[in-house]
């Protein structure tokens, strides 16, 4: 059997008020050109398909489209919901997609039966296991003892009854422990949302979302793929990529991966306004990709976002890195805050106006006005 494990299309998704439907909309495109070359049995997609739960109208249009052209190739379609999505809302219909070989996972109920594919040497055993929380395995397993998110999934994947003399696949949207994070995700205060590995070694492949950097977590069976675009700066450096699953009986599983080439890429540019508007230095680079840019001068620039947008159409954030703000920086980070006087703040924010300190003469005059206006108010 042959699979491409994808996940966190986060269909609708909006980057620094740019919308990515466009990019998305190529991306699945690719995606379905890839499948045309592969020729996968199915499709595993493991969670947040919607960046809201309340999915735009574009975005439901978009994976309507989707779902039709792998159903066009006779491809089977494996779907979960993740932590962005709403679990009722995606499964409606589902009944009805079944009978094109469309599964999508139902609302939790404690109740997953396996989906299983013949062929004519193994039984493949497919679990739907979509986003949960500790307070939904709770409510319906009330005997038992579950205090964190570990023990939820513990729970719930032992309330699976597996096979193990069968070919196991699992599809759940989770955060496990050891996994590299980046800024578009959303995880629980303090990690209580970690999830061991050790909890999915029963089964032969785990296609996890959640996470968008590909990666395998301590063994390669269970594996995040990460997500087809870049949702975040905190991601430039991640390998876009589809994951490519063939196993042909029980412990012999070959998982490869090809890239994803993005209609417009997301990357960082960095020095003074000047280097960053010299035509030389942008002229051979795709100037509509999704930009970062780093000011380097030391007074700002009037109107630079604007000025910059003439040449960079997609610039998304614009920040100094100079004197002031590293400055700026060091005093937000500094623990000696609290312990410093009035004055002291006041000759602190003098300087990082003004990248010079103060005078005696002005430090003379600040302190003598401060302290008249102290007493003004006693």
């Amino acid at each position: 059997m042959k699979f491409i494990h994808l996940s966190d299309l986060h269909l609708g998704k909006r980057v620094n008020n740019f919308s990515m439907i466009e990019d998305q909309k190529y991306i699945l495109n690719e995606i379905i050109k890839i499948s045309d070359l592969e020729k996968p049995d199915a499709f595993i997609i493991a969670g947040d398909i919607f960046d809201n739960p309340v999915a735009q109208a574009e975005a439901m249009t978009l994976f309507d489209e989707f779902l039709v052209n792998l159903s066009k190739r006779k491809i089977k379609v494996f779907i979960i919901s993740g932590n962005h999505d709403s679990p009722e809302r995606l499964s409606f219909g589902s009944r009805l997609m079944k009978k094109n070989e469309i599964y999508v996972s139902p609302v939790y109920d404690g109740n997953i039966s396996p989906i299983i594919l013949k062929t004519e040497s193994e039984d493949f055993c497919i679990y739907l296991l979509p986003f949960i929380k500790p307070i939904h395995v709770k409510t319906i397993f009330q005997n038992e003892k579950i205090e964190t998110w570990n023990d939820a999934l513990q729970i719930a994947i032992k309330k699976l009854n597996i096979d193990k003399n069968k070919i196991n696949i699992l599809v759940t949207h989770q955060f496990v422990t050891g996994a590299k994070q980046s800024d578009s995700e959303e995880f629980a205060i303090g990690g209580c949302d970690n999830i061991d590995s050790s909890v999915f070694m029963d089964f032969d492949y785990v296609a996890l979302g959640h996470i968008h950097s590909p990666q395998n977590i301590k063994i390669e069976k269970i594996r995040y793929c990460g997500t087809p675009l870049k949702y975040s700066f905190s991601e430039i450096n991640n390998k876009n990529s589809v994951t490519i699953v063939e196993i042909k009986k029980k412990n012999d599983i070959n998982i490869s991966t090809i890239p994803l080439i993005p209609l417009r890429n997301m990357r960082e540019i960095k020095g003074t306004y000047n280097d960053l508007t010299l035509k030389k230095n942008y002229e051979n680079t795709n100037t509509n990709d999704y930009i970062h840019a780093i000011l380097t001068d030391e007074n700002d620039i009037p109107d630079a976002l604007m000025k910059l947008r003439s040449i960079y159409p997609n610039l998304m954030k614009l920040d100094y890195d100079n004197n002031r703000t590293r400055n700026i920086q060091h005093l937000e980070n500094g623990a000696e805050i609290e312990s410093k006087t009035n004055i002291e703040h006041f000759s602190d924010f003098f300087e990082i106006q003004n990248n010079q300190k103060m005078t005696d003469e002005q430090l003379n005059f600040a302190t003598n006005l401060m302290n008249s206006l102290w007493e003004e108010i006693k």
